[in-house]
């Protein structure tokens, strides 16, 4: 090669890149790479970071680019989180975590769908985003490791008390099918009570029957027992003095420990709001209209945002107006609402949640209490 081409080479490759999207699955992934003229297309066992240093490189001798090429990449948020997303920061590539929900699909009846398909259209799409397209798709929010650490106390209750809902049913379930009913299934006596038991005709309950309900009780007393100590530890962190958010939100009549907890860990504690579109967009309470020709329709919320958000949002609503009923909120649902039929107090409440969570935006990042609220 002699120095003229030498030079066109360094020219044609100065502020190149190579950009790379992931296909992530169980056992193995897949990895597409382009430096946006050529694609190539490689293979590797799940987590294997090793081999995929290997396949960077190669793929940069492949393109003919330097070792300090920058690398652009890209996946879709799933089940392997950010952990891969937080390794590919630390070697300096850039990455980008994608909402699946907002990537377009082709609408046809039957349309392919491989992972190639869909490795190589995540990777033409990367392109238009990096190029100025920044609605090819919505980026998800990568919470650090402590934010995202945070979350866990919060959700490990709620599927706590979900356990307990399903073994205490079930044990009033097995009672109710043989006449007994009025049955406190957490009693501390529970064991001699089924024993004691006496149906229609002054027999027992069968064996099996007392067997299944003891093994149930007791996976109902360990669930329990781990539902309190999770509430005591939530108590310990709020009695640090750490969470002000929290706090601050219980000082509103109606707003308890739960909501307040769940909002702050889920929503308002790691991200940034510009404005009151953001807030209602992410709980998704924003409306979803139909306008197309002469069809004209509201399709209600778009349900695309955070879902334990969105419901605590719509409980805490009815709260809110049976606790606050002098604030400007409660009393516009009142003239609007209150006196139409339960179709429309369904569509006031949601709209009372999503002012309700603009109001405490305010509150928390600029200290505006929300007009007519009770502050304790």
């Amino acid at each position: 090669m002699n120095n003229s081409q030498a030079t066109k080479r360094q020219v044609n490759t100065e502020g190149a890149k190579l950009y790379m999207s992931f296909e992530l699955a169980d056992k193995d992934w897949k990895l597409f790479f382009t430096d946006g003229r050529k694609e190539r297309s490689r293979g590797i066992s799940a987590g294997n970071l090793g081999r995929l240093e290997e396949e960077i490189k190669k793929a940069k001798d492949r393109f003919g680019l330097k070792g300090e090429t920058r690398v652009i990449s890209c996946y879709e948020a799933g089940r392997d989180g950010f952990w891969l997303h937080r390794y590919l920061r630390e070697k300096g590539i850039k990455n980008w975590v994608v909402d699946p929900s907002s990537i377009e699909v082709d609408r046809r009846k039957r349309r392919a769908k491989t992972d190639r398909i869909d490795g190589k259209k995540l990777l033409r799409l990367l392109l238009r985003y990096s190029w100025g397209e920044k609605k090819a798709w919505s980026v998800v929010r990568v919470p650090r490791v402590e934010e995202e650490d945070g979350r866990h106390l919060h959700r490990e209750l709620e599927t706590l008390k979900k356990e307990r809902a399903m073994h205490s049913n079930r044990v009033r379930s097995f009672l109710k099918l043989h006449g007994v009913s009025d049955v406190q299934p957490l009693r501390g006596d529970f064991e001699e009570y089924v024993e004691g038991v006496r149906l229609w005709d002054g027999s027992g309950l069968p064996l099996e029957v007392k067997e299944r309900l003891k093994r149930e009780h007791r996976r109902l007393v360990v669930v329990q027992g781990q539902i309190r100590e999770l509430e005591r530890k939530r108590k310990e962190i709020l009695k640090g003095g750490k969470e002000r958010h929290i706090e601050q939100m219980m000082r509103l009549r109606g707003i308890g420990i739960e909501s307040s907890w769940k909002w702050e860990k889920e929503f308002f504690g790691w991200r940034k709001f510009h404005n009151r579109r953001e807030v209602g967009a992410l709980a998704g309470l924003t409306p979803t209209p139909y306008d197309s020709g002469q069809s004209r329709r509201e399709q209600g919320i778009n349900k695309a945002g955070n879902r334990r958000v969105r419901s605590m949002a719509i409980e805490i609503a009815w709260f809110w107006i049976r606790y606050q009923p002098g604030s400007k909120l409660t009393r516009w649902f009142n003239e609007r609402y209150a006196h139409g039929g339960k179709r429309m107090r369904r569509i006031g409440i949601v709209a009372v949640a999503r002012r309700l969570l603009i109001d405490l935006w305010r509150f928390l990042e600029h200290g505006v209490i929300p007009e007519g609220a009770i502050v304790e």
